[in-house]
């Protein structure tokens, strides 16, 4: 069983920056592929980010402005945001799933409670 907690959200103007953290329990954080996910409003949830063995992999639509990291030492991955966008308003959620093969969000077992940004005009 892994819980997850995230943390970081809050509102910011646009071209801002926000990083968000996720607190992972459990004693093998590293085995797991590490996801982050959001959700606007009156839309389905979105893939975002997602680190898996030593790949990550991004949404087109935040290529070059966000960044995925981890440090398995202290359980935790992040999620640096920058150049934010109106559109990058959500709830984010970090996500798990065991193994380190590239999941696809169907895949993820374990999902936090999420944390809204909000990105102004």
């Amino acid at each position: 069983q892994v819980q997850l907690v995230e943390s970081g959200g809050g509102l910011v103007q646009a071209g801002g920056s926000l990083r968000l953290s996720c607190a992972a329990s459990g004693r093998t954080f590293s085995r797991y592929a590490m996801g982050w996910f959001r959700q606007a409003p009156g839309k389905e949830r979105e893939f975002v980010a997602q680190i898996s063995g030593g790949d990550t992999d991004y949404a087109d639509s935040v290529k070059g402005r966000f960044t995925i990291s981890r440090d398995n030492a202290k359980n935790t991955v992040h999620l640096q945001m920058n150049s934010l966008k109106p559109e990058d308003t959500a709830v984010y959620y970090c996500a798990a799933v065991y193994g380190d093969a590239a999941p696809t969000e169907d895949d993820y077992d374990y999902w936090g409670q999420g944390t809204q940004v909000t990105v102004s005009s």
